[in-house]
């Protein structure tokens, strides 16, 4: 990966945000941690870990409305990607080889395949903007994370030392008058991220959660993991970029 992930879902809503300069208040120790934590994703070669999400949504009706899904994901280089998600929305997966990107509906058996930019930074951005698409926790592997909060959140504090899911990890949290964000970084040699918590204040304070989990550093990936082979029955579809 080396530093070249922009990885940016939007999940933070970062661009939406537009905090007071003069009131911010940024820990040293938080800063140090994040940009640590943000170093040692950058350094990694390829990587493979477990997600899972929680999502608060707004039904017609105004009510909060969870849904669930579990995603094995997959990094190798500064152009490869593989992602498998299912929940309560359905089963669907991603392969990017560094030149396509392939996306399959397990439920529908249909999929599409779009020639795209040379590198995991540029594909996400590029397939965020032009078609909606979301990549999980792509956050915590965008290079300048460190950077983006401390120009769009007024405070980032470190809370301490706390044990989450039998591990103990630093406690940060961020907040502006739209967003309180809370990260739980591993205490452990490569400082990775355990547990993070979005709540959107201007929405009914609904929320966006994920645990990561069985992280295997640097691992042996064939090419041909990232290389999408659709089912004999699959159906080819088109679809159209946003206006």
């Amino acid at each position: 990966m080396k530093a070249c992930f922009l990885l940016l879902t939007l999940i933070f809503s970062f661009h939406f945000c537009h905090p007071q300069e003069n009131m911010k208040q940024h820990d040293s120790t938080a800063i140090f941690i994040l940009d640590k934590m943000s170093d040692n994703i950058g350094n990694l070669e390829s990587v493979t870990f477990n997600l899972n999400n929680s999502v608060d949504e707004l039904n017609y009706k105004g009510d909060i409305v969870t849904q669930f899904s579990s995603s094995i994901i997959t990094f190798s280089g500064p152009d490869k990607l593989l992602i498998r998600t299912e929940g309560t929305k359905g089963k669907v997966g991603y392969w990017y080889d560094g030149t396509y990107l392939s996306f399959y509906n397990y439920d529908e058996n249909n999929y599409v395949t779009l020639e795209t930019l040379e590198t995991t930074i540029e594909m996400i951005d590029e397939m965020h903007h032009d078609f909606d698409f979301d990549f999980p926790a792509a956050d915590f592997f965008y290079p300048s994370l460190t950077d983006d909060m401390i120009e769009q959140f007024n405070i980032i504090s470190f809370l301490g030392k706390k044990v989450i899911h039998d591990e103990e990890c630093y406690h940060i949290m961020a907040s502006n008058e739209k967003l309180n964000v809370q990260l739980w970084i591993s205490n452990e040699s490569f400082l990775l991220p355990k547990h993070f918590i979005v709540i959107y204040k201007e929405k009914s304070n609904i929320q966006y959660e994920s645990t990561f989990s069985n992280w295997s550093i640097n691992p042996i990936i064939p090419e041909s993991a990232f290389s999408f082979l659709p089912p004999p029955t699959a159906r080819l579809i088109s679809i159209l970029k946003k206006p």
